[in-house]
């Protein structure tokens, strides 16, 4: 089986730097926000082999497009498996103590 590609949307790449910035200045912790986004960045990157691994969210439209979610301590990293391309496209990243579903309706184009 080959690896797949890990892609990120420009609304991940946009989530993620909000996340580390969150963390960096508003709370001061520069380097918990390194280890955090970098807790992140790899977790999302081991989906290359096993795409299918983490379930389906559950909640519509999102579950039939088949949008999946892996959590990583308190994030929740929402992605795509396109299988025709082999490619894992990261669509949101965000804390898991947020309206999801508010979050997904703003900023998710699938």
């Amino acid at each position: 089986m080959n690896a797949w590609k890990v892609a990120y949307t420009e609304q991940a790449e946009n989530d993620l730097r909000g996340i580390y910035e969150y963390i960096a200045f508003s709370l001061l912790e520069p380097e918990i926000a390194k280890r955090q986004a970098k807790r992140i960045m790899e977790a999302a990157a081991k989906l290359n082999e096993m795409p299918f691994r983490c379930r389906l969210y559950e909640k519509e439209p999102w579950h039939s497009q088949g949008l999946r979610v892996l959590p990583v301590d308190n994030y929740l990293v929402f992605y795509l498996p396109v299988e025709d391309k082999e490619t894992v496209v990261i669509i949101r990243i965000m804390y898991g103590g947020r309206n999801i579903e508010e979050q997904l309706y703003k900023g998710t184009k699938i």
